[in-house]
């Protein structure tokens, strides 16, 4: 999550900047189990290599997005979302695993941008990764999300975006099943289902 406010007095992190998501101070207690949780996280989240270049740790665009954009400031998008949909799409944040409302979603359907309504997923393509988070081999269309290079937290990912609005919606990666090889995780949050 980026831009924590950070008590310095006693380096908790404020509840109410990341409405609720990851609690760290578990972690300072368990030294061994919090270094296990971040082995089996890094080795469910095998990186997909982009194919753009290093950036010192912004993000880099490497696909061309749809032309009806949605534009609105920052203060126009906190007003019109909810907390935990503004910090995950706006703020790239990320949801808990096994917390989101779709991630265990076997419904038929369409899964559509939580901000601007564009369609992005199938319930057609989404797998069960067993990562808690909602998996999809293939968007809708190719040109309905954005990849990214993302470099934060000193690791190197491929971060989806929808190509209308800009919102974060998660990562892809190259351990999906066939036929495409890619698994598109997704944070609950950034989307929207309709059943069909």
């Amino acid at each position: 999550m980026k831009n924590l406010n950070v008590c310095k007095a006693s380096n908790r992190v404020s509840k109410n900047t990341v409405y609720g998501y990851i609690n760290y101070e578990p972690m300072k207690k368990y030294p061994s189990i919090s270094a296990i949780i971040l082995i089996m996280s890094c080795s469910a989240c095998a990186q997909r290599s982009p194919e753009s270049g290093n950036n010192g740790g912004k993000h880099e665009q490497t696909a061309a997005a749809s032309t009806d954009k949605v534009v609105k400031s920052d203060s126009e998008w906190q007003k019109e979302l909810s907390p935990e949909v503004y910090q995950v799409t706006r703020q790239h944040g990320t949801e808990r695993a096994f917390t989101g409302k779709y991630w265990d979603n076997h419904e038929k359907g369409m899964y559509y941008c939580a901000c601007c309504g564009n369609p992005l997923f199938s319930s057609d393509t989404k797998f069960d990764s067993g990562t808690g988070w909602p998996s999809f081999y293939a968007p809708v269309k190719e040109s309905n999300v954005t990849e990214i290079k993302d470099t934060a937290y000193g690791m190197i990912r491929t971060e989806v975006l929808c190509s209308r609005c800009s919102a974060h919606l998660g990562h892809v990666f190259d351990d999906g099943p066939k036929p495409t090889g890619l698994r598109f995780c997704m944070n609950s949050a950034s989307l929207k289902f309709e059943k069909k």
